[in-house]
Parts: C-alpha cells; structure tokens; sequence
C-alpha cells in the first residue's frame, strides 16, 4: 500500500511540474548536409510544421539555438539552423565575401530542403544575411525576426555609428588568447545582462568565421537590405538590457511592418538568457504570419 501511494504521489507531482510551455530536450534533432561546388553546409533539423530558419550571431554557431530550436519544435514548427562557412561541418571560401554570400549558402540550404517561404530568424549579426535573403530571395523569406540586431543605419539626426557599441568587448570575448577573467568581464559588459551568467560563451567562438562575416557587412552596402526589402513583417525583437543595440530605431523607419517586442532580463546574447522567452516571442509571430497559409511541401531535395 506504501509502495502505491509513493507511486501516485511521484505521478501526481509529474504532472504538477509539466510546464505551460513545451520543454526543449524532448525533439529529435537531424543532421543535414548541403553540397555545391566548393561551398558545403551543415545544418540541424527538428520538429516538423511550417518552417523557421535561425541564423547565429557574429562568429558562433547554430548550437546557441538548441533550447530555443527545441521548444520552437515543440510549438509545432520544423526549424533549420544552418551552420555558418567555418563553423563545424560547414566549410567554403572565407576570403572576400559579402552578405549575399552568406544569404546564398542559406537559401542553398532552403532550396535543398524544399522549404518555400519562411519565417527567418537572424540573431545579431544573423539578421544581416537575413534581410539580404529577402531581398535577394524574396520566395524564401515570410517574415523576418531581428533578434538582438542592429539596424545599420539611423534616422536622419544621429550622429553615431553603426555597429560602434561595445566593439573592444565584442571582439575580446571570443579571444581564446586572453585571460579567462579578462574575457568573462567582455562577455558580461557586451552580451549577458546583470545577473546572467556569462560562462556559457567563453567556448563557441570562430576566429576565421567572425573575421569573413565582419569583412563581409563592411562590403555590402546597407542601404541595399537594411529595411529586408519593402513587404514582409519584421519582428524586433529586443533584450532589455542590451548594450550592443540601440532600441526601438527600426519601428520609427519602417513603421506598421515592424513589431517591436522586448524581452525582460535579455541582453545581446539572449538566447542563452532567455530561450524560452524567445521562442515564444518568435512562435507567436510566426503563428501570425503563417496564418493562413498551407504548410510547404516539405519532401528533401536531391
């Protein structure tokens, strides 16, 4: 009789302890590989549904995203996170790039995969191939999620310069050659908010990669994707205490196509701040602007 109350009381308390939102371990996640010429793409799959497409931040990886991506899956969407040239399997010229490039190997990625249009996720620097993916592949790109992004140009009257915050912190973080102290107090100044623990980014950094993806925003003029062409919705998605990104600038330019969403307790790194938070922003809008809409015929491509 003890041995079945013990039982009853553990399932009682598993049921009690479920969470209102989908957890993030609970999705099998797949391996895709993509080749063209010289250019190779690695990129993780999960879930099934309509599709989002995450992109990482300046000189990481898709890894950042496993939460995010989990309970994104668990919210009834398929996600793909392509990794950037340099970053674990994927591999290509790292020399004299634009972001055209960048935006190519992911609709390289989309095409193979048969997505149709989707909802683009670009994290921070991420955001930058994805406008270029809308505007170069505008049957690509549903919407487009700006997640801890900068703009890249401001409203006539502002005298600073684009991607001028933090620029010693950023680049110092991911220095593998300084003090781990040294680093840590980088990463908390530019990426984590007060009270968020930075340990988690003082591994996941790619030299190579951050170096051809800051190389390859220098080379591509702004004005050709700032505003990720002129129709699909924009989510800005903002961390409330980020000291990378100057707030609430894309809504003032682009008006009734942006919604502007913050996060509480968020910096510039986010994701590893908040996963769940951020999935539910960026299912909540992907679910308004899939409406109506039929699921793309998802069958892989040769």
């Amino acid at each position: 009789m003890k041995a079945k109350q013990t039982r009853l009381l553990l399932v009682l308390t598993a049921c009690l302890s479920a969470p209102l939102f989908a957890t993030a371990a609970s999705s099998p996640v797949n391996r895709i590989t993509v080749n063209q010429g010289a250019i190779k793409i690695e990129a993780y799959e999960q879930g099934t549904g309509k599709t989002i497409v995450i992109l990482p931040s300046l000189g990481r990886g898709a890894q950042d995203y496993d939460d995010v991506a989990g309970y994104l899956a668990q919210e009834g969407f398929r996600v793909l996170r392509p990794e950037p040239r340099g970053v674990n399997g994927s591999q290509g010229p790292l020399n004299n790039l634009t972001l055209h490039d960048f935006a190519a190997d992911v609709a390289l990625l989309m095409d193979h995969e048969n997505t149709g249009p989707a909802v683009v996720v670009g994290h921070a620097w991420g955001s930058q191939p994805a406008r270029v993916l809308a505007v170069d592949r505008p049957d690509l790109v549903k919407g487009v999620v700006m997640a801890a992004a900068s703009v890249g140009k401001f409203p006539p009257g502002y005298s600073e310069k684009p991607y001028g915050r933090m620029v010693e912190a950023i680049t110092g973080s991911g220095n593998y050659a300084l003090p781990e102290a040294q680093r840590l107090k980088y990463l908390q100044q530019a990426f984590f908010a007060p009270g968020n623990d930075p340990h988690p980014w003082l591994t996941g950094w790619y030299e190579a990669t951050h170096k051809a993806e800051a190389q390859a925003r220098d080379a591509t003029p702004v004005d050709l994707y700032w505003s990720a062409g002129s129709s699909v919705p924009i989510l800005d998605l903002q961390g409330s205490n980020d000291a990378v990104v100057i707030p609430n600038i894309l809504k003032s330019m682009l008006g009734d196509r942006v919604e502007a969403r913050t996060l509480a307790g968020a910096g510039h790194a986010m994701a590893p701040e908040r996963p769940r938070e951020m999935a539910q922003a960026i299912a909540e809008f992907a679910k308004r602007v899939y409406a109506d809409t039929a699921v793309p015929g998802q069958v892989k491509g040769g």
